[in-house]
């Protein structure tokens, strides 16, 4: 009797402790992640909307000031942007390898709108087409050509995107899947509603036999 409870009550115990200590880190780092890809992509498509390079261009004998927004000069980040949140959602709809893949489509929206986000802050070829369409001449060019902080901020959204499919990658497989919920809410409750057998009706006893189950209900 004493070798027992020497040797089987505390593994149980350390096994609840592990949980325990584990459960939070797997909370945090999904918190993290939904906050992290919802506000970078907020950002994203706000900044995108804005200004991201003003000019002048001489028309007459005066000069006409024209700006580009984001969306004019590239849609990259717009649509990865789109993308990444897209798949911040699917990522709790799937599981072990469909999860990394939705996960590594996150990262790479992020980056992907990072890198376009960057290029996009010296371009000057949206304000030209606008040079050449208000003046009515192909060769007319922009000047005075300068950039706003916009594309930084735009490229600052897309990092965190980028970070929550790092937490994604690194933290995924721990999430909880919306799928493994419902499975986990229905099935018990199917299996569980099983009728018991009416011990004055005969035929509900030997269908209860038939099937394998105690037609008294018992365990």
């Amino acid at each position: 009797m004493e070798y027992v409870s020497a040797a089987s009550v505390p593994q149980p115990r350390a096994t609840r402790a592990d949980d325990a200590t584990a459960a939070p880190g797997g909370r945090r780092s999904l918190a993290a992640a939904l906050f992290l890809g919802a506000v970078g992509a907020a950002v994203v498509l706000l900044a995108s909307g804005r200004p991201w390079a003003e000019g002048t261009v001489a028309v007459g004998g005066g000069t006409v000031s024209l700006d580009a927004e984001g969306g004019d000069i590239t849609g990259v980040p717009t649509a990865l942007a789109i993308v990444g949140l897209a798949a911040l959602v699917a990522v709790f709809a799937v599981r072990r390898a469909g999860r990394f893949l939705v996960s590594l489509l996150l990262t790479l929206s992020g980056a992907g709108a990072v890198a376009a986000a960057f290029l996009g802050a010296s371009d000057s070829a949206a304000l030209d087409e606008k040079a050449a369409g208000t003046t009515g001449d192909a060769a007319a060019r922009v000047e005075a050509l300068t950039h706003t902080a916009w594309p930084y901020v735009t490229a600052a959204g897309a990092l965190l995107i980028l970070l929550a499919g790092l937490l994604a990658l690194r933290y995924g497989s721990g999430w909880p899947a919306m799928s493994g919920r419902y499975e986990r809410d229905g099935s018990p409750r199917a299996r569980g509603a099983r009728p018991v057998a009416d011990p004055d009706r005969p035929e509900d006893l030997w269908k209860a036999l038939d099937r394998g189950e105690d037609p008294t209900g018992g365990a």
